[in-house]
């Protein structure tokens, strides 16, 4: 049975449609719509694209469709199917940022973003006061936390590259601190 791409990407769409929940919805609506309805695959098709689509970076009901579409009618099909699950998600984000776009605009609503900004400020200074204690232990500590501070204050060096070295230069420490300096107890 050759199936057609317009019928795949309205299957698909259809699904998309329903995926509110995500990934636990997913299997179910998709036994019954191609399974059960259409007869596309089989529950042992589904389980292993299912399995498979877990393993692989993405969004889980976008891999699942491009196998099906794939199993169906190839690439094209594959394409259709994606498509198809991925439209009415996009338009529901589309149509999401235009009401949210206006909302922002209300200054009520500019006001509670400006106290919820400040919540949030609050909230991180309490979890670097938290941190705080357990983490500038030692002499070294200090030393990294002063270097990170410094590239990112002054120099305006990206946080990403500021936390990469410091994982650097902590792993490096605790590798190097045996063989350069005595433990406790007299043992090297």
């Amino acid at each position: 049975m050759k199936v057609s791409i317009k019928d795949i990407y309205i299957a698909f769409f259809l699904l998309g449609i329903q995926l509110l929940g995500g990934g636990y919805v997913l299997v179910p609506l998709m036994t019954k719509s191609l399974i059960e309805k259409r007869k596309w695959i089989t529950e042992e098709e589904l389980a292993d694209f299912y399995a498979l689509s877990q393993s692989l970076p993405g969004i889980l009901a976008a891999n699942i469709s491009c196998f099906t579409g794939y199993k169906l009618r190839g690439k094209c099909g594959a394409f259709a199917a994606l498509s198809g699950i991925i439209t009415s998600p996009v338009v529901s984000i589309i149509l999401i940022a235009e009401v949210i776009d206006k909302l922002l605009k209300i200054s009520f609503i500019q006001s509670i973003f400006w106290g919820v900004g400040i919540a949030v400020i609050i909230l991180v200074y309490l979890t670097v006061k938290e941190m705080w204690k357990f983490s500038l232990t030692d002499g070294l500590s200090w030393i990294i936390f002063l270097t990170a501070f410094l590239l990112s204050f002054f120099f305006r060096v990206s946080p990403v590259h500021i936390i990469i070295f410091s994982v650097v230069i902590g792993v490096l420490i605790k590798l190097l601190q045996p063989i350069f300096f005595k433990q406790k107890g007299g043992q090297k």
